[in-house]
């Protein structure tokens, strides 16, 4: 076997990136949301806060909250074919409109 090569922020350069219009300082609102269990979210990851980021790979994808693990939520996502879950900072989530 090869052994992999870099972190998990790896060839995330555009992924990663907030336009011109989104810089700048993140409200303290944006850290507090509180989701309820059953919510649908979209994961945009916040590129100033690396804690409670999840791997850039789900980077878009939609979920749902199952639950809540210290000040971050569990996130149902599936992947392909398997259902996945991550623990996600709010900072990093949206809320879905429908």
């Amino acid at each position: 076997m090869a052994k992999r090569i870099g972190r998990s922020r790896r060839k995330t350069r555009h992924k990663l990136r907030k336009s011109i219009k989104e810089r700048g300082k993140i409200s303290i609102s944006k850290y507090l949301h509180e989701f309820k269990l059953g919510d649908r979210v979209i994961l945009k990851a916040e590129p100033a806060v690396q804690t409670g980021m999840y791997f850039p790979r789900f980077h878009g994808k939609a979920g749902v909250v199952t639950g809540k693990q210290g000040s971050c939520y569990k996130i149902l996502i599936k992947d392909i074919n398997k259902e996945k879950t991550i623990i996600v900072h709010p900072v990093h989530l949206k809320q879905w409109q429908v």
